[in-house]
């Protein structure tokens, strides 16, 4: 059948007239460009419209277009922005040069040029649009002067030392990654160096000395931290270990900054980026690459990386008109946790800190952990016990479903006695749940091991939420409540979330996959691209490991209870806003819980953080999670899917072997998938 029109005269005036009645909008990826330049979410923009997040998705992505009751609101913000932030004028096409020889072609792919400018091995199809960055976020230098960038770029770098490098690569090498906030910074380029490559610029192939081990840096005297100190550039308080910064005051406005990474060094931690140390140098920068493409130019480990996300996502400062003056001066950006640390209420705290020490404050902390929870043996019925397999369901990316619209504290706490529960003010509260009485064939909502509180403790606000939303009546005695509110999570959310489907679906994991489809494809997925398993596993270390720095311990031999330590001076140690992502997060754990309870009568037998087990008459969880009559899932229990908060396969064993373990004290959730997991904490 044609698709032609039966009237194309009537279509283009049809078309004509849409243009001028201003009906047409940019085409999607200068929607996306707008509103990125304006540092708005997804989220910002569906509120302000009344719509979905997936509908702006929809329409960013071209797969849709905006209702007649949308889209001149829609155009208007777009039209608005326009005005605001222009496209950047781009440099007019060169003519073609003349088609190099098959031998020339073969020989630029065995080695670089011999200058210090690019040679490209295959033409960049995703490196940076920003004409200050060229070559894209980062590179992997070798031996032999070999620096691979994304998508095939080589660049051909000349250094001998560090302080060579450091200055061909803010002044040369065209590498960099633009701001991810307009009021942020651009993020500095990375240069990730090879064994051979570091043992040529003067560092050692392995940290080696006891000192260097213990402290994972040179000492203040090798010979290449000398070099630096003399050639006036410093270092960070880490010093030179496994990720360097090395840097100088701005001048003027522009940064002078480089990341470096040593990977025989273990600067790419194996937990998070499985077996990327071990690539080719150019399948290393393009792991990479997607990575700072997807998340942010890594800048330490993934944890270290999910905290910059945040600050990158939400800068504490912007610029702002001093009033009478009118000069443009650095003041507070709302919405973030400003430039400074603020002291977390004493319960909130951990016994160390100097909050905690100087008060001698002996009322408790808050508790708000993620599951480790196993059913009482005794409590498991002739007819769970004669099922024949175990089957664990792992939920995706938990931590980050919980970070979605979560409300969270900005300011310093205050304290207030005998508060009347309100559960949009986000803070600590101290209350009596041990009266409630629960389904001991549950785990309690209230507690991380899921047994019942035994008296008064103190709960974060999603927790006695819970508690209201089962029925109870919830009547604090003591809170730390704060003044300043948002959802501060959000851009961080709303990144990560985009990195996590969009990785998925590099592997064909899609959200419209039937379940079955989409445990086939889930199946094997990891063995059939190990490089962009790698940026998967990354992009949930970002998560969890970014969560877990909100709430960094002290470490070192010498430390001493009451002193300060260096990550809580900074403005994102906020226990409180880690305890209220676990808290929802093992909130929405146990709603899906009883929800699976009504729906289909059956009990966990275990939880592990994420991951829960059941038992199943057959070796698939579409043997026993809810569908209707028409083969859809049923909403409120647990779902299959490749999205942040829907669940997948962790793996199946027999009954025999569940109740086994539960006999033992042991949890089948920590070992269904056939070893030990590790334990999802946020720490």
């Amino acid at each position: 059948m044609s698709s032609q029109p039966s009237d194309p005269l009537a279509a283009v005036d049809a078309l004509l007239a849409a243009v001028e009645a201003g009906h047409l909008l940019p085409a999607p990826a200068e929607r996306i460009r707008l509103r990125e330049a304006a540092g708005l979410t997804q989220a910002a923009v569906a509120q302000a419209l009344g719509v979905r997040i997936p509908s702006i998705q929809a329409w960013e992505d071209g797969r849709a277009e905006p209702k007649p009751e949308r889209l001149q609101a829609y155009r208007r913000l777009l039209d608005g922005l326009a005005q605001r932030y222009p496209a950047p004028v781009t440099p007019e096409r060169a003519a073609p040069a003349a088609a190099p020889s098959h031998q020339a072609v073969a020989e630029a792919e065995v080695r670089p040029a011999s200058t210090s400018r690019r040679a490209v091995a295959k033409k960049a199809a995703t490196t940076s649009a920003d004409p200050r960055f060229p070559h894209g976020p980062l590179a992997v230098l070798d031996g032999d002067g070999s620096a691979y960038g994304v998508d095939g770029i080589v660049l051909d770098c000349p250094a001998d030392t560090v302080i060579e490098l450091v200055e061909w690569t803010l002044k040369e090498s065209g590498l960099g990654a633009a701001r991810l906030n307009r009021n942020g910074k651009d993020s500095d380029p990375l240069i990730v160096l090879t064994a051979s490559a570091a043992v040529k610029l003067g560092l050692p192939e392995r940290l080696e000395g006891p000192e260097e081990r213990r402290s994972l840096r040179l000492a203040d005297d090798h010979p290449v931290v000398k070099q630096i100190g003399k050639a006036k550039w410093q270092l960070t308080q880490r010093g030179f270990g496994p990720w360097a910064r090395v840097y100088r005051k701005a001048d003027g406005r522009s940064r002078q900054c480089v990341q470096l990474a040593v990977l025989s060094w273990d600067a790419l931690d194996t937990r998070s980026w499985p077996g990327v140390a071990d690539m080719a140098p150019a399948d290393i920068a393009n792991v990479l690459g997607t990575y700072a493409q997807r998340v942010i130019t890594p800048r330490g480990s993934t944890a270290v990386s999910g905290l910059e996300l945040m600050t990158a996502l939400r800068p504490p400062t912007r610029a702002v008109q001093e009033n009478g003056t009118g000069a443009w001066v650095s003041g507070y950006n709302p919405g973030s946790l400003g430039s400074e640390p603020v002291d977390p209420a004493p319960p909130e705290a951990i016994a160390e800190h100097p909050v905690v020490v100087r008060s001698g404050w002996k009322g408790g902390f808050l508790n708000e952990e993620a599951y480790q929870w196993v059913r009482d043996p005794s409590l498991l019925s002739d007819e769970e016990c004669l099922l024949p397999y175990a089957v664990g369901l792992d939920l995706n990316t938990a931590f980050l479903a919980a970070a979605a619209r979560l409300v969270v504290g900005l300011s310093a706490p205050d304290h207030f006695h005998r508060p009347v529960f309100n559960k949009r003010i986000p803070g600590s509260w101290l209350a009596d749940l041990s009266h409630l009485d629960l389904d001991p064939r549950l785990p309690s909502p209230f507690t991380p091991d899921g047994t019942r509180p035994t008296g008064p403790a103190w709960y974060q606000t999603h927790t006695l939420a819970y508690a209201q939303e089962l029925g109870h009546d919830v009547h604090p005695v003591e809170a730390y409540l704060r003044r300043e509110t948002g959802a501060y999570l959000d851009p961080w959310h709303d990144r990560l979330k985009t990195a996590y489907v969009e990785t998925l679906a590099d592997f064909g994991v899609t959200a419209d996959l039937t379940d079955a489809e989409f445990l086939a494809a889930m199946e094997h997925h990891k063995q059939a691209d190990p490089a962009m398993a790698a940026v998967l596993s990354a992009i949930k270390a970002t998560v969890k490991g970014g969560i877990g720095k909100l709430r960094e311990r002290p470490q070192g031999r010498t430390y001493r209870d009451g002193d300060p330590w260096p990550a809580m001076q900074r403005p994102t140690w906020r226990p409180d806003i880690r305890a209220a992502v676990i808290s929802k997060a093992r909130v929405n754990m146990h709603r899906k819980l009883a929800n699976m309870v009504k729906l289909t009568g059956l009990y966990p037998l275990a939880v592990l953080s994420d991951c829960v087990v059941y038992p199943s008459p057959g070796a698939s969880p579409l043997d026993f999670l809810p569908y209707d009559a028409a083969g859809k899932p049923l909403m409120g229990g647990f779902r299959l899917g490749p999205t942040p908060g829907l669940a997948k396969l962790e793996g199946v064993q027999e009954m025999s072997w569940a109740v086994d373990l539960m006999e033992k004290g042991l949890n089948p959730a920590r070992h269904i998938k056939g070893g030990d997991a590790v334990l999802d904490d946020g720490e």
